[in-house]
C-alpha cells in the first residue's frame, strides 16, 4: 500500500510503521548517502575536507548544532540542506498544530481525538520541505514567540478558563515539533530568552505559565551565531552553550578557485545577459581576488568580516556595466574591461564594515584601494617580479612598455567606446603583444586585450607607469616622461 493510501492510524499499522525520531532519521539517511558516496551537502564548495566532517559526525552523534562564523559562511545553507536527509514523507495527526507522530501522540487534542476515534483518526502525509523552520533572534523575541503562551479569545470562544492547558497559544518551537528548527544569530537573542530553552534542549519539553505540561518535542536544534557576538551584541549564556552537542566552525574560501565556483553558482546571469558579455577567466580572478584583499585589508574591520555576497553582487555588477557599456556604444557582443571594474564599486561599499581609518578615508577611496590591490597580487602571480631598485643599464622585461609610454604624450582608454576603437586603441602599444607572447603564451585571443589593460594596471601599482583618472575614462602615462615633457 503506497502512503497516498494510507489515510488512517489503523491503515498505517497495518502497513507495519514504525516511528522514528527526527535525530535517528537524519543519521540513518545520512548513513545510507556515505554508504552510497553520494554529495551530501549539494552546492557548497571549499568545506569538504573540514565543516562538512564535523557537520556529519554532529548527526551521526544527534547533537543539536551550533555553527559558528562570520557572515556570509554559508551557516543558513548548510542547515537548509540538512533538510534533505529527512525522510520524504511522515504521518501526522490530522489538525494536530504540533504536528503529532499518530503511533507517539504528545498533545491533549491528539490523544483524544485518537481515544475517541480509534484506528480511524485520520492522518495525513507531510513532506520533508515542510519540515522546516527558521527564526532570526532579535532583541524584541519573547518567550511567547518560541514557547507559547495563554490565548484569552481561544479561552473566551471555547468558554474554558486559564486553568485548561485548551487555551494554550504554542509558539514556533512546539509547531516545529518533527522538524529542523533553526536559530540565526543566537546571542542576539536575550539571556532570559535563552534560558527558556534550557528544558527543550535538555529534557526535550517546554514550559508554559504555569501549566503543568510536558510536551516531550522531537526537534533537531540548528543555531547560528557570529564569534564577534560574544562580545559585541551579547553572548550565548553558558548553560546554554552547554546543553548544544557539537559547535562547528565555519570560515571563507581558501583559494580564488572554490571563490569562484561559489560566485558562478549563485550570481543571477540571465541568458541575455551571457550571450552578450564574455569574462575572461583572469576578470573572475581579479574580482575573487578584491575579497582576499578586503579581508587583510587595514580600512576593514576583519571582526565584522566580509561576506561571500560581495564577490557575487560584484560579479553581476561587472556584467551590467559592460552590458550597459555594449548598449551604448551599440555593440551586439563584447567583453569585460578592466575599466567596468569601477562598476562593482557600489557593491563593494555596500559590504564592508569601515574601521576608523577607513571612514577617514572613505568607502569610494577603500573599494579602489582594494581593486589595485587585487591587480598588484594577480600581477605578481603571472608576470616577472618588478624590481623596486635596479642598476642602471641593468634590463627588464618591461623596457619596451615603459620606453614607449615616455617617448609619447600619454595614453587615453576612454570607458565607454565600442569595441572597434577599444581594440583599435591598445593594439597600439605594440610592446604589450610581446610581452604577452613571452610571459603568458597560452591566453586566448578573445582575453588578450583585457590582459593588455591588466598589464598597464599591474605597472601603475608598481610604480612604473602613472595613472590618472578623469570623468570620461582613464590616462596612463610615464611618470618621468610626463615631467620632462613638461619642463620642455
Amino acid at each position: 500500500m503506497t502512503i497516498k493510501n494510507i489515510s488512517t492510524l489503523g491503515q498505517l499499522k497495518a502497513a507495519g510503521y514504525q516511528s522514528k525520531s527526527i535525530k535517528d532519521e537524519l543519521r540513518d539517511n545520512l548513513i545510507e548517502k556515505i554508504k552510497s558516496k553520494s554529495t551530501v551537502f549539494e552546492g557548497v564548495h571549499g568545506y569538504e575536507n573540514t565543516v562538512i566532517p564535523e557537520l556529519e559526525r554532529a548527526i551521526l552523534s544527534r547533537h543539536n548544532i551550533n555553527l559558528l562564523g562570520l557572515r556570509g559562511q554559508a551557516k543558513t545553507r548548510l542547515a537548509r540542506l540538512m533538510v534533505q536527509l529527512l525522510d520524504e514523507y511522515i504521518p501526522v495527526v490530522e489538525g494536530s498544530e504540533i504536528n503529532d507522530d499518530p503511533m507517539q501522540p504528545i498533545s491533549r487534542y491528539a490523544k483524544t481525538l485518537i481515544v475517541e476515534k480509534g484506528d480511524d483518526t485520520p492522518i495525513y502525509w507531510l513532506h520533508r520541505n515542510e519540515r522546516f523552520a527558521e527564526k532570526l533572534a532579535t532583541p524584541d523575541v519573547t518567550v511567547a514567540d518560541l514557547i507559547g503562551d495563554v490565548d484569552p479569545i481561544k479561552a473566551a470562544n471555547l468558554k474554558l478558563s486559564y486553568a485548561d492547558d485548551r487555551v494554550i497559544h504554542y509558539g514556533m518551537i512546539p509547531r516545529a515539533n518533527r522538524c529542523i528548527f533553526v536559530i540565526n544569530e543566537l546571542p542576539d537573542l536575550q539571556a532570559r530568552i535563552q534560558v527558556a530553552l534550557f528544558n527543550i534542549l535538555q529534557e526535550g519539553d517546554v514550559q508554559i505559565r504555569g501549566f503543568k505540561l510536558r510536551l516531550p518535542l522531537d526537534i533537531q536544534f540548528v543555531f547560528t551565531a557570529n564569534p564577534e557576538d560574544y562580545t559585541n551584541r551579547g553572548s550565548i549564556v553558558t548553560p546554554l552553550k552547554d546543553r548544544i552537542g557539537s559547535q562547528i566552525l565555519t570560515h571563507y574560501p581558501e583559494n580564488i578557485e572554490v571563490a569562484k565556483r561559489i560566485t558562478q553558482q549563485e550570481a543571477k546571469i540571465n541568458e541575455a545577459q551571457s550571450s552578450l558579455v564574455t569574462i575572461p577567466e583572469l576578470a573572475k580572478e581579479l574580482l575573487e581576488q578584491i575579497g582576499f584583499e578586503a579581508r587583510k585589508s587595514e580600512y576593514i574591520d576583519l571582526k565584522s568580516g566580509v561576506s561571500a555576497r560581495m564577490s557575487i553582487t560584484a560579479y553581476e555588477n561587472l556584467i551590467s556595466s559592460a552590458e550597459r557599456r555594449a548598449l551604448k556604444s551599440g555593440d551586439e557582443h563584447t567583453t569585460v574591461r578592466l575599466s567596468d571594474f569601477m562598476g562593482v564599486i557600489p557593491a563593494i561599499t555596500g559590504k564592508v564594515e569601515l574601521v576608523y581609518e577607513g571612514e577617514q578615508e572613505g568607502a569610494d577611496f577603500v573599494a579602489k584601494e582594494l581593486i589595485e590591490a587585487a591587480v598588484k597580487t594577480l600581477f605578481k602571480k603571472y608576470y616577472p617580479k618588478v624590481e623596486k631598485l635596479k642598476k642602471q643599464e641593468e634590463e627588464t622585461p618591461y623596457d619596451e612598455v615603459i620606453h614607449w609610454f615616455f617617448n609619447g604624450s600619454g595614453f587615453e582608454l576612454l570607458d565607454d567606446v565600442n569595441n572597434a576603437t577599444y581594440n583599435e586603441q591598445l593594439e597600439s602599444i605594440k610592446p604589450l603583444d610581446k610581452l604577452i607572447q613571452q610571459h603568458q603564451p597560452e591566453t586566448a585571443a578573445k582575453d588578450v586585450n583585457f590582459t593588455k589593460e591588466f598589464i598597464l594596471w599591474g605597472l601603475v601599482a608598481f610604480k612604473q607607469l602613472s595613472k590618472y583618472r578623469f570623468t570620461e575614462g582613464v590616462q596612463f602615462q610615464d611618470p618621468y616622461g610626463s615631467y620632462i615633457n613638461n619642463l620642455k
